[in-house]
């Protein structure tokens, strides 16, 4: 599970280095540009507030599109993003589990609101 996790952030941090490569054609630019724009929008298929659902539709949309994306790239743009992309994780490797804690602690903040909000 976890080496499944670490490939998927590495090839989505590269994919985000192969947006700003000049190589990287136009469709497979746009593709990753997306896939952020949904990631990080208040908009959903299914709405976030949604218990488990709300944030399934992110887990799956997300990197089907990332997916998408990088069957575009070219092979040399796609090798050499993901070499930056190994480079940065082993410079930054407490990078990953703040990143799960971050996320653990917008659901528990999210959760006790709902909590809240349903007892008052």
């Amino acid at each position: 599970m976890i080496a499944r996790l670490r490939l998927f952030w590495r090839d989505a941090l590269a994919l985000l280095f192969a947006v700003g490569d000049r190589r990287t054609p136009g469709r497979a630019r746009l593709a990753a540009l997306l896939a952020l724009a949904y990631a990080l929008s208040p908009v959903d298929l299914i709405p976030d507030v949604v218990p488990l659902a709300g944030w399934g539709d992110d887990l799956l949309v997300v990197p089907t599109i990332l997916a998408l994306a990088a069957r575009g790239l070219p092979a040399p743009v796609l090798a050499h993003a993901r070499v930056r992309s190994t480079l940065l994780q082993r410079r930054l490797p407490w990078l990953l589990p703040l990143l799960g804690l971050l996320v653990l602690l917008a659901a528990g903040v999210l959760i006790w609101g709902l909590l809240r909000a349903l007892g008052s």
